[in-house]
């Protein structure tokens, strides 16, 4: 109500005078005293600092940190940690301080579960996850599990559905039919509808099929029709080989896992050798045309925004620990391929600061950017210290 009635920048600094004097009075100080550091912050960026990063009192939810409390709070918890490698207390303090700084100076900050979470009983810091779904009822049941206690403290979640059999495949131990990997997804969506992240926003996933897989058309289609699955971005893993199959017209393997469980590690090179020989064993092909794949992408892409295409045999001619695993899935934004159960501390560097004028020039000022890379390095690195990870197999991959 405030901020739309609010046209003039006068009243704008007033509104935001009224918002730091009621988080100070929850807090129990004097709204006089209000800090340079908050008053530096934007009518806007208080608001949402109120409304999801301040920490509050479980029992009477006031808010019980100022944003300059909560810089500090940040601030030390990352520092800390480095008296595991021997650096002294007047050492921790100075380099909080330097963290603090580069914080409120708005040259860097970390992803949101470290700001939310650092210092607090919670302390999950991690942004991105990586989860591996394998093809039985207790890991796919115990997956889910870890992915609520992920989102629950802020995180996001990206999984692999490959591994799992197709739809109509036989279940030994009970005698029945698996229902497939789309199915499970919606438990894992309908899941990620009733855990709000850390209780301030929505979880995220991205859910994972290469294309190889039977129920992939079922994958494709499964956000473009009637039922949508709300919290999931979708990608389909995609191979050099299956962009040749496209471009010459030619057709594509789709083959259970379940019957061939190499091909979850093969890549282009090898990937038609693993076909066959998996076929020689009597696994079932379905050979189909690729660009029938493809032209499905493109249209569920077109009207409905997904799926994306994830390129698995770029992401794995990146990949710096191929000695580990092939990598199969990214976080939900796509932008961090991760190994099964790897965690990723995010961070973002604000290039605005380190722009300047001199003689009627405008130039890059590398030494400060050099410098706040480096301490940016530091911090993320700490982070994966001063972490409490949801699940011991994340805490060991990290």
């Amino acid at each position: 109500m405030v901020q739309r009635a609010v046209k003039n920048p006068i009243w704008l600094e007033a509104a935001k005078c009224y918002a730091l004097a009621r988080i100070y009075k929850d807090v129990g100080r004097d709204p006089s005293e209000i800090s340079g550091v908050d008053l530096a912050l934007s009518f806007n960026a208080i608001k949402l600092l109120e409304s999801r990063y301040l920490l509050r009192d479980p029992k009477t939810r006031r808010i019980s940190e100022t944003p300059e409390d909560m810089f500090r709070r940040v601030a030390f918890t990352v520092a800390s940690v480095e008296k595991n490698y021997g650096k002294t207390a007047g050492e921790i303090e100075e380099l909080a301080e330097q963290f603090f700084k580069l914080m409120v100076e708005f040259k860097f900050l970390p992803n949101s579960p470290t700001l939310m979470n650092a210092g607090t009983k919670l302390g999950q810091l991690s942004a991105c996850f990586v989860i591996r779904v394998p093809d039985d009822l207790n890991g796919i049941f115990d997956s889910l599990r870890v992915s609520a206690l992920i989102q629950k403290s802020g995180g996001g979640v990206g999984a692999d559905f490959s591994e799992l059999r197709p739809k109509g495949d036989f279940i030994e131990s009970t005698g029945g039919i698996s229902s497939g990997p789309v199915s499970f997804m919606k438990i894992y969506d309908m899941a990620t509808e009733v855990i709000k992240e850390g209780g301030k926003r929505r979880g995220a996933n991205m859910g994972i099929m290469h294309v190889w897989h039977p129920d992939i058309v079922e994958f494709i289609t499964s956000k473009c029709g009637e039922e949508v699955l709300r919290n999931f971005n979708i990608s389909v893993g995609i191979y050099d080989k299956f962009v040749e199959a496209v471009i010459k017209d030619e057709k594509w393997p789709l083959i259970n896992p379940r019957e061939c469980p190499e091909i979850k590690n093969a890549l282009s090179n090898n990937l038609y050798d693993v076909v066959a020989k998996c076929e020689k064993k009597g696994a079932h092909v379905k050979w189909v045309r690729a660009k029938e794949i493809f032209e499905k992408i493109i249209y569920c892409a077109w009207k409905s925004g997904d799926p994306g295409a994830v390129f698995i045999d770029t992401i794995n001619k990146h990949n710096p620990t191929p000695k580990l695993g092939k990598i199969n899935a990214t976080n939900p934004c796509g932008e961090v391929p991760a190994l099964y159960w790897e965690s990723c501390n995010l961070g973002s560097i604000n290039l605005e600061k380190f722009v300047k004028e001199e003689n009627g020039k405008t130039t890059i000022d590398w030494v400060g950017l050099a410098e706040t890379v480096k301490l940016a390095i530091r911090f993320l690195d700490n982070v994966i210290d001063a972490n409490k990870y949801p699940d011991s197999k994340i805490e060991e991959a990290t």
